[in-house]
């Protein structure tokens, strides 16, 4: 058996209820979709297109010599296995940015909307070691960049309006890198104790804040 795991997900589903998590991994049970609003998709996909082959001292001056050679591709990593657990995983996602290090290393970049928000980080983290682990070990003819050298998050927050005519307004925005600490050995021990939730034969129990849950539990 060998468990799906998607990198979107080691953020907000497994810590906001791993009941939740749990139903979804093994049993293709999700919670009802709540849209991200359409401006944010459309400001993620101005980016990824603007910064689209460009230099990475156009993205952020702390970035090694670089440039953007890769946006929005998927990932997929081999089976991720450990000696004591009956079950595998492994990791299929889509990051936002790759870069190719002049030095030929590669890092991976998510693009955020809003202010760096340290409680966030250690999760988005998750998220970008999870996209690292899949590059470095690629399944058979998946994408495969290694080594990943560098890990980040590039915050753009307006702040800042122009208009120079009656049918166009310009936005400027601060942006903020967010570097992350890449810890394979970390990200692993975290990917060995989501196993030890998914091989249990029956769902943990519900987050108390878990409006889903208390949702469903009102009509039982």
């Amino acid at each position: 058996m060998s468990y799906r795991l998607s990198p979107s997900d080691f953020a907000f589903l497994y810590e906001g209820c791993k009941r939740c998590f749990y139903l979804k991994v093994v049993n293709n049970i999700t919670q009802p979709s709540t849209p991200l609003p359409s401006i944010f998709s459309k400001i993620a996909g101005l980016l990824k297109d603007y910064y689209a082959g460009k230099n990475t001292k156009e993205l952020h001056a702390d970035l090694p010599p670089g440039t953007v050679d890769y946006g929005e591709k998927n990932v997929q990593s081999k089976d991720i296995q450990f000696p004591n657990h009956k079950v595998a995983c492994f990791i299929r996602g889509r990051f936002d940015i790759a870069i190719r290090f002049e030095d030929g290393t590669y890092g991976v970049v998510d693009f955020k909307t809003g202010h760096p928000n340290d409680e966030y980080v250690p999760l988005y983290s998750r998220q970008l070691h999870a996209y690292a682990y899949a590059l470095e070990n690629a399944a058979p003819r998946a994408l495969a960049l290694s080594p990943i050298t560098k890990m980040g998050l590039v915050y753009f927050y307006p702040s800042r309006i122009e208009q120079n005519n009656i049918e166009r307004l310009f936005y400027e925005a601060e942006i903020k890198w967010v570097e992350i600490q890449k810890d394979n050995e970390r990200f692993l021990e975290f990917i060995e104790q989501v196993l030890g939730v998914l091989e249990s034969p029956s769902p943990p129990a519900s987050s108390p804040d878990c409006k889903w849950c208390k949702y469903v539990g009102g009509f039982r």
